[in-house]
């Protein structure tokens, strides 16, 4: 029995301990509102968790009182202790925490149980608090921000996340970059006041900057517009350079080899002022000739100038070598025709003359020609002391034989032949094939 008392009394001990001793401190906090905070979430002190939340209650006032249970670690707290929730990114409403900042330890300390005052605590912003204070117009703006800022890294994570490798890179060297400025402040100091002038002076001229920055604008449109001639322009530039760049080669030497003309021609330029003062009458009566030439170069009009002929060129010089060629050939083939018909010139013009005596005569009704086609209506005969006379033939007998004694004249045989024998002619030659002996009766 005194056994099984003792054993009693122990475990009485332990459950009297483990009931009426703890290694929690409480204490709480009165907030303006609890902040979205739970039972359960944590309290950090330095960002290491310290304790929980254990309660959520309304005080008197109708703020809200949060009880923290505290590891013992940190028991106690002290006057001027400090307390805000914070949130673990702002594009969310959980995991929400108490932040302890602890006061200074020679200050009273907060017993268990204990309560910060309302002046100690803060309580965050949600971004909801935020967004109610702007109006419809602002929040389509932002929203407008928002989806472009989605937009414009769509599909392009990549290459954000090689961008922002630079972005402490560039932080630093900015860092580096204002220490240089700042370093001298007597140089930086009239850096600042020095720009401040110019600055001023700028703004003095306000009007003008805004004319230059419409001009600029007016310029960079009109360049805008022709991006196409821009673009061929540029593509034309390189082979151009390389062009240039052998040209001025060569004009190096061609310069050398001018300084000896140079020299050449100075004894000769003594006399060019003379040649000028003689030349100044001239060239003043030339002005209404010069005048003339720009009016017949240029004028106002289509197709009435020199400029629209040198533009319409390539067409003609298009359409010439087609015609031209054929041109040349048809001349060619029609070589020997022509031969052939010029010696008969005289023939034919003295047809077209009787022919236009037999049509001189004109009535009411205009010109007439009486026109009798005549078959052999003379042949001439050999007449003693006479010689040779046209007698008159039958009209019964001057078809006969028409077909049997068909002439061949030579050129110039249809009058006699002249006393210098020009006529019959033969040509040249005497290739053409004709009777010279077929002329006119008669001397």
């Amino acid at each position: 029995m005194a056994a099984i008392g003792g054993v009693l009394a122990t475990a009485v001990l332990v459950g009297f301990l483990m009931l009426s001793g703890s290694d929690k401190y409480t204490v709480s906090a009165t907030f303006q509102t609890a902040g979205q905070l739970v039972t359960g979430n944590e309290v950090h002190v330095g960002g290491k968790a310290v304790g929980k939340v254990t309660a959520i209650k309304l005080d008197d006032n109708a703020q809200a009182e949060i009880e923290m249970e505290i590891d013992s670690e940190f028991d106690p707290l002290h006057e001027g202790t400090r307390a805000v929730v914070r949130v673990g990114s702002l594009s969310g409403i959980a995991g929400r925490y108490v932040s302890l900042t602890p006061g200074p330890n020679d200050a009273p300390a907060i017993e268990d149980g204990g309560r910060i005052a309302a002046d100690d605590t803060t309580t965050p912003v949600d971004l909801d608090q935020l967004f109610n204070t702007l109006d419809p117009k602002t929040l389509r703006g932002l929203q407008q921000i928002v989806q472009g800022g989605a937009a414009q890294y769509g599909g392009k994570s990549e290459e954000a996340n090689e961008a922002a490798r630079y972005f402490n890179p560039a932080l630093s060297t900015s860092s580096r970059l204002m220490n240089e400025l700042i370093r001298d402040d007597e140089r930086f100091e009239s850096f600042v006041v020095d720009t401040a002038q110019v600055v001023s002076a700028i703004a003095e001229r306000r009007d003008d900057l805004t004319d230059l920055v419409t001009n600029a604008n007016t310029t960079t449109r009109a360049i805008g517009e022709e991006n196409a001639a821009l673009a061929r322009a540029l593509g034309l530039l390189p082979p151009t350079l390389r062009k240039a760049n052998t040209t001025f080669v060569n004009l190096r030497a061609a310069l050398g080899d001018l300084d000896v003309l140079v020299a050449e021609s100075k004894p000769a330029t003594k006399d060019l002022a003379p040649f000028f003062r003689a030349l100044r009458p001239l060239v003043a009566d030339a002005e209404p000739t010069i005048e003339d030439l720009r009016f017949l170069i240029r004028r106002p009009g289509e197709g009435n100038d020199l400029i629209d002929l040198t533009r319409k060129q390539p067409r003609l010089a298009e359409l010439a070598s087609v015609a031209f060629p054929r041109s040349i050939r048809a001349l060619q083939k029609s070589q020997t025709v022509v031969e052939h018909i010029r010696p008969y010139t005289p023939d034919l013009a003295g047809w077209i003359t009787k022919f236009g005596q037999a049509a001189s005569n004109y009535d009411a009704n205009g010109h007439f020609a009486r026109i009798q086609p005549m078959f052999n209506a003379f042949t001439p005969t050999t007449i003693p002391l006479l010689g040779q006379v046209l007698t008159p033939v039958q009209n019964a007998t001057r078809l006969q034989g028409l077909e049997t004694t068909q002439a061949f004249r030579c050129p110039g045989a249809a009058t006699q032949p002249p006393p210098d024998g020009s006529a019959p002619w033969r040509g040249e030659n005497g290739d053409i094939e004709c009777d010279p002996n077929t002329v006119p009766p008669g001397p």
